[in-house]
């Protein structure tokens, strides 16, 4: 099995919305954004699959020196080595690719956020950063389009969030602000027990609405030069805000059920986005 092979397989395995984003793509633009899928996929990974920290941290480590291996012309693992050939093509620079896994470290150190400021640094650097060296491998001629692109991944980070409530809860993980919790007279332990006060229906409309502030704000920051070359993330919006409306439309009970797309209507946004824009 070659790099790309690999890193293909992993974002299908996935069933990921970004896999769907992926298939219009030319094959160069193809190939680099399924290795950068596959080394956010392998990396967050050592966080939810692997029990003991310590071991986390080590493989961590591991995969930093793998990214200095990357500029380095040696890398080890196929992720990497397909990652190397995109790195070089599109000029992706290596202290984001350190951010992404800053990013996983993280949650190795914390499993709740006092406020949105904080949850925002992690926010930045597991979703915004990648939305930026996305943008890089999409092409762009205007600057203004990393904004658009820092505040997508934003947003679609914001989407997983109110999507895994439940899901993250049974980790021991609140990815709510707890101050927010405390406004609307929910407490880390209704969370943690999944119990849906009065309270958590506010909290979550709450959320929502600013998830959707931030998809509005980087719609608004694309410049049209650019809609074209960044169509891939258009995708990827239209699918992230269908998940959202479904969320909405089946009464935001998160905390008992994980909503999602099924894989052909992921399909059909993605050519009907694609081939509209």
């Amino acid at each position: 099995m070659t790099p790309e092979e690999y890193c293909q397989e992993k974002a299908a395995v996935s069933g990921s919305s970004f896999y769907y984003s992926f298939l219009f793509l030319p094959p160069d633009k193809r190939r680099a954004i399924t290795a950068l899928y596959a080394f956010c996929r392998e990396v967050d990974d050592v966080v939810d699959e692997c029990s003991d920290e310590n071991l986390a941290r080590a493989t961590l480590a591991w995969w930093r020196n793998e990214v200095a291996a990357i500029y380095e012309g040696k890398p080890q693992h196929p992720v990497t080595r397909a990652l190397a050939t995109a790195a070089r093509q599109f000029n992706l620079p290596a202290e984001q690719l350190q951010e992404i896994i800053d990013g996983m470290e993280m949650d190795l150190q914390q499993r709740s956020y006092d406020d949105f400021k904080t949850l925002q640094l992690y926010c930045y650097r597991v979703a915004s950063v990648v939305g930026l060296l996305a943008a890089e491998i999409f092409g762009y001629n205007d600057r203004r389009t990393l904004k658009y692109a820092h505040d997508l991944g934003l947003a679609f980070q914001l989407t997983n969030i109110i999507r895994d409530v439940g899901e993250d809860a049974r980790r021991g993980r609140i990815y709510l602000p707890l101050d927010e919790l405390q406004r609307f007279g929910v407490s880390p332990d209704d969370i943690l027990n999944r119990r849906e006060t009065g309270g958590f229906q506010k909290l979550m409309q709450f959320q929502i609405e600013r998830a959707q502030y931030y998809y509005q704000q980087a719609f608004e920051q694309l410049p049209a030069a650019d809609r074209k070359a960044q169509r891939a993330g258009l995708v990827m919006a239209a699918i992230y805000r269908a998940t959202l409306d479904e969320i909405v439309a089946s009464g935001c009970h998160v905390l008992k059920e994980r909503i999602s797309l099924t894989p052909l209507r992921k399909l059909w946004l993605a050519y009907k986005t694609w081939w509209r824009n």
